[in-house]
């Protein structure tokens, strides 16, 4: 159990000083968030990104957070090389002089953590926390992720969704989240998976059924499809088999599950759909990771 439980931090044992270090729009909504919980916040690499409530110190230099309760790293915690991805500042830092300031077992949060970012802090005594891998995170971005297809849908579109034949790949988080509001707005839908426990779920919950294996042959049949699954699940003779006006949505991580290239070559309107939570909802997604960072915090017992 989070320690928020939405009701403004009751029931929080501590306040504490954490600094938030580059990101995108979560990571500003994170920093209200947590300032609005009573935290003392620091904020660092966000400069472009608009006001910010006075509660949060917005600073320029890396003074004090040593002493920092927990630092948390944006989503994807890299950007460009071994930079900390930072889209809202003008500047460009390396994650290892981040790193540097830090002290050795010091609590730092960082999401979509590589092995070049996990060794560069095993390095110097750090642990990161990926709050990206943890699951209730994860449940949590599969309802905006949702949502902000559905809206990338409804504006590519020529037709209305209510009746349009629709496939979802992938009946996992996102998948299961996705389908049944397709419905609600009178989409046909079908679903694909692999394994045949999945399979007898998706006819259990009244959508169509294919085998994610199988499906060459049968996409001709759909006018929208959705994949969730982060392997080429549509390659080129996949996309070969679509109609001319079919919108191909891919909601996947990298490396992705459709060739893009071949889509470019087939006149295939495919769109890579990445990072949706922090662009279609991000206080929801900035909420997630407050819960899901005071999670981590009570776990280790700070």
């Amino acid at each position: 159990m989070s320690y928020n439980q939405e009701n403004g931090g009751e029931g929080m044992k501590h306040k504490w000083n954490i600094w938030i270090l580059g990101g995108d729009q979560r990571q500003l909504r994170l920093a209200e968030l947590l300032a609005a919980d009573g935290h003392t916040v620091h904020t660092f690499a966000l400069e472009r990104g608009g006001e910010l409530r006075e509660e949060v110190a917005q600073e320029e230099e890396l003074e004090g957070l040593e002493l920092a309760d927990c630092a948390v790293l944006p989503l994807p915690v890299m950007g460009e090389g071994s930079l900390l991805n930072a889209p809202l500042s003008s500047g460009r830092f390396p994650l290892a002089g981040i790193l540097d300031r830090l002290r050795p077992g010091q609590v730092v949060c960082a999401g979509r953590v590589n092995p070049a970012a996990q060794a560069l802090a095993a390095q110097r005594g750090l642990t990161l926390h990926d709050y990206f891998a943890r699951e209730e995170l994860a449940v949590a971005n599969a309802v905006p992720t949702a949502e902000g297809a559905i809206q990338i849908a409804l504006e590519e579109l020529p037709v209305t969704l209510h009746g349009c034949r629709t496939l979802v790949i992938g009946h996992g988080r996102l998948g299961r989240a996705l389908a049944p509001r397709l419905a609600a707005l009178g989409a046909k839908v079908s679903v694909a998976a692999r394994s045949w426990s999945d399979l007898a779920w998706i006819e259990a919950e009244g959508f169509g059924v294919e085998h994610s294996e199988q499906l060459r042959g049968w996409l001709c049949g759909y006018e929208l499809i959705f994949n969730t699954v982060p392997s080429r699940v549509l390659d080129e003779a996949a996309l070969a088999d679509l109609e001319p006006d079919c919108l191909v949505i891919d909601l996947a991580s990298q490396p992705g599950g459709v060739d893009f290239d071949a889509a470019r070559r087939l006149g295939v309107n495919a769109i890579w759909a990445l990072s949706l939570p922090g662009k279609c909802a991000p206080v929801t997604a900035g909420r997630a990771i407050k819960n899901t960072i005071y999670n981590i915090l009570n776990e280790l017992g700070v």
